[in-house]
């Protein structure tokens, strides 16, 4: 690529909102209708979080149910209401992960140290502040994200939600299509998870010679045969989806195998790491004892070399801020309506309370008396640092995957965190309760903003005014903050999360198990963490993207290889003809249908959810754990993969493109 190329300007995006008129954005309709939202999902996906580990993002839903209830009502140009109410009821998912992630860790370890208070109040103003901050550190980068990389980023989630949002104005064949893939999507994933016709994921040990292979090398292979997931593949693409697998591959093929060589079933300590029979281990216990732990520390660097990659978008922020507190920020340009953010001011202004109301409440409600204002000091400095700069990484993690990778950047905080109140003499339980909050407020802020970056590509692709979202969004995030408190209480005084028929809360234990040997005095695996840190230099150095193969090595490889699937689906029907018209139109049909896939599946994940709520369990689990219930699962995908391919294949150009 030439020079000339490389510089020359991007063509300036044009929304489906014209950016020089007014619109319905924040009517007393949307709003409603985007709180109501905001109370539903964040029940239900706190609810189911806790039972499976998994938080479904509430976006592509609340989408659907916002153009139905716009097409019911016969509201007109309800394009930009519909965004406001995703945008709002969207708070859902960002503060459900981060408060379920590690908050429930405090009732766990109560069940131990009966000494520890949980109380609606940490709950809620962990999450609430965590939220809070998470927006405030989001918008200054904006339009770096949303305009400035228009094009360089996938967005898959933002992709499906704007054309869901799309389907409802105007466009009918747009709008047949996503439902025709909805429904089929949407009833193939709702019979995996609600009746188990056939197997959610393919395994090798399911065969003798898987098996025998398996507990010889500790070599296997897990795939979800999800059509959702294989939407998630298409529209992230072949570049990014391969970058992704290899991650895993690296972990589950070379890693895990000679792990289990090198340690053998004897306990063995390496560097102050103790590892404990992990011959004696099967592929997927060594993975979330010990391998995935490398992802943790690639990630985190991979985070650490993006923000370093990004200090001038970080600096240009500052100076903004810095700016709009002179004489001369006072008088700033008068910005296109599409363009618009809240104040810089207004921003400042917002993060130096935020980070005031977290300091009182680490003082008088989480650091025990003793060395209360330093301690204080300290857990407000590692708040504000970290928040701040993954804040970056968890945007770019959503842009490229549509995943965030928030509860292994929190672990690494509880670790961080952990170290340091230590070394100012906060240990055990007070420690431990100390660290858990920390984490929250964190995960929370890592979270939303996350969650935040999407919105945000949603009202840029449809023409949404920046400033509205923003604004509404502090509301919502009150509304999930405190749904998700007294559903918790709820939860753990209805189910517990410890003992039989309790609710598993997968992360919240891993916080809980990382929290409690660190403040008591033991050590965290540096040696794995470092492992992962390396090898996310050697990608840099590469000039591989290091952030997405660390993403690989952290997400488990049932949920990777499928989005190479989709990726190699999406690169065949791009390239197959030398007309580039041709290829576009193919692309772009392939990326309403796999919207369709992303969107009925999430649609019906919900519904499935609430029958499991309900207490009516269709699953057929002994069937579905059969070989033969595996052989079903690759002629139904199959079949799903090839209506994605020759339907895509069929797309025409537009009229007048020759």
């Amino acid at each position: 690529m030439s020079d000339n190329t490389k510089n020359q300007k991007k063509p300036e995006y044009k929304p489906l909102l014209d950016p020089q008129k007014k619109y319905k954005e924040a009517t007393a309709y949307s709003v409603t209708i985007g709180l109501v939202m905001t109370i539903i999902f964040s029940a239900a996906a706190a609810y189911l979080g806790l039972k499976v580990g998994q938080v479904f993002e509430a976006a592509i839903p609340i989408a659907i149910i916002a153009v139905g209830l716009s097409t019911a009502l016969k509201r007109k140009n309800a394009l930009g209401e519909n965004v406001i109410i995703q945008s709002i009821g969207a708070c859902s998912g960002g503060i459900v992960a981060g408060a379920i992630f590690t908050l429930p860790a405090l009732y766990i370890l109560q069940a131990k140290y009966p000494e520890i208070q949980v109380d609606f109040i940490k709950v809620f103003l962990s999450s609430l502040l965590g939220g809070v901050l998470g927006i405030l550190f989001l918008i200054p980068f904006r339009k770096y994200f949303v305009k400035e990389k228009d094009g360089d980023y996938p967005f898959p989630e933002a992709t499906a939600t704007t054309q869901v949002i799309k389907s409802g104005e105007g466009d009918s064949g747009g709008a047949k299509l996503l439902l025709i893939s909805g429904l089929i999507g949407g009833i193939y994933d709702f019979i995996v998870s609600s009746f188990g016709w056939w197997s959610e994921t393919i395994y090798t040990t399911a065969t003798h010679w898987g098996s025998v292979i398996a507990d010889k090398t500790k070599l296997m292979v897990k795939y979800n045969v999800g059509a959702a997931v294989m939407g998630l593949g298409y529209i992230i693409g072949l570049k990014y989806a391969f970058i992704i697998c290899c991650g895993s591959m690296l972990v589950w093929f070379i890693i895990i195998p000679l792990m289990s060589w090198l340690c053998g079933p004897d306990t063995v300590s390496f560097l102050g790491t103790t590892f404990e029979g992990v011959a004696n281990m099967g592929p997927e216990m060594i993975f979330k004892t010990y391998a995935r732990q490398i992802g943790i520390g690639g990630i985190a660097v991979a985070g650490i070399i993006g923000i370093i990659k990004s200090s001038g978008v970080i600096k240009s922020a500052f100076g903004l801020a810095t700016k709009s507190f002179s004489k001369k920020g006072g008088a700033q340009t008068e910005e296109i309506r599409t363009q618009r953010d809240l104040s810089m001011k207004i921003i400042a202004w917002g993060v130096i309370l935020a980070l005031a109301a977290t300091f009182i409440f680490f003082y008088f409600g989480v650091i025990p008396d003793g060395n209360k204002l330093l301690l204080a000091v300290i857990a407000l400095l590692i708040v504000a640092i970290i928040a701040f700069l993954f804040t970056t990484v968890a945007a770019n993690a959503i842009a490229i995957v549509g995943s965030n990778p928030v509860s292994g950047m929190t672990l690494m905080t509880l670790i961080l965190g952990s170290v340091v109140l230590v070394a100012c003499g906060l240990k055990g339980v007070p420690g431990m309760v100390a660290s858990l909050i920390i984490g929250g407020v964190v995960c929370t802020a890592l979270s939303v903003a996350g969650s935040f970056i999407t919105d945000l590509k949603i009202g840029y692709w449809i023409g949404n005014t920046p400033k509205v979202q923003e604004s509404w969004k502090f509301i919502g995030t009150l509304v999930a903050a405190a749904t998700v408190g007294g559903v918790m209480i709820v939860l753990n005084k209805t189910y517990g999360f410890t003992g039989e028929d309790a609710l598993v809360a997968p992360q919240a234990n891993a916080m809980a198990a990382v929290i409690e040997p660190l403040m008591s005095g033991q050590g965290a695996p540096w040696v794995l963490y470092g492992i992962g840190a390396v090898i996310a230099l050697i990608l840099n150095f590469c000039k591989v993207p290091a952030l997405a193969f660390a993403l690989g090595m952290f997400i488990p490889i049932d949920l990777n290889l499928p989005l190479l699937a989709g990726g190699a689906i999406a690169w065949y029907v791009g390239s197959r003809s030398k007309d580039k018209a041709l290829n576009e139109a193919r692309v772009n049909k392939g990326t309403l249908l796999a919207s369709g896939f992303i969107a009925g599946g999430a649609l019906m994940g919900v519904v499935s959810a609430i029958l499991k709520f309900a207490g009516k369990d269709f699953f057929a689990k002994e069937w579905a754990e059969t070989g033969s219930a595996q052989a079903v699962a690759i002629v139904a995908y199959l079949a799903v993969a090839a209506f994605l391919l020759f339907s895509s294949l069929r797309a025409k150009k537009p009229k007048g493109q020759d």
